[in-house]
């Protein structure tokens, strides 16, 4: 089967009053990512990256949000879990990750190094292998952060 690409996307309306995570990372900011668990997309469009390059379902399908277990759970413990699903199922390791969040506010390039940082660690690759580009919508969407990720898996 040699080398497997994954795909993963994820969006979510953003609320004031909400704690702000992205990648594992609180980032100070008047509004958060509204979700079942901790709203990060980051880390939500990986994991579909992930199980993607696997053939495996969706985020959805593995952790649904009907279930409270997942219920305000961090996401870094879904990734964990997502990479262990994807350890028992294939022998391949992940050569690299490339990512874009899609934001007008907070600012992210800062925090950059945090995400990638706890992104390798989870996932067992150095941070130089994970491509973390923020961009704005130019005021096109208000109130949505959005992730696309892509994952290179090889056996």
């Amino acid at each position: 089967m040699g080398t497997r690409i994954g795909i993963g996307y994820d969006l979510h309306r953003l609320v004031e009053g909400i704690k702000f995570l992205l990648g594992g990372v609180k980032i100070v900011s008047n509004k958060g990512s509204l979700g079942h668990s901790d709203g990060d997309v980051l880390l939500h469009a990986i994991c579909d990256a992930l199980f993607g390059a696997c053939g495996l379902p969706d985020i959805g399908t593995h952790f649904p949000d009907t279930d409270i277990e997942f219920k305000d759970m961090a996401s870094i413990e879904l990734l964990k879990k997502a990479y262990e699903i994807i350890s028992m199922k294939q022998d391949r390791k992940i050569v690299n990750i490339d990512t874009v969040v899609v934001c007008d506010e907070p600012k992210l390039a800062e925090h950059v190094p945090a995400m990638k940082a706890n992104i390798a660690e989870v996932l067992k690759i150095k941070p130089e292998a994970i491509g973390i580009k923020a961009k704005t919508t130019e005021d096109t969407a208000v109130d949505t952060i959005s992730a696309y990720a892509v994952v290179l898996l090889e056996q």
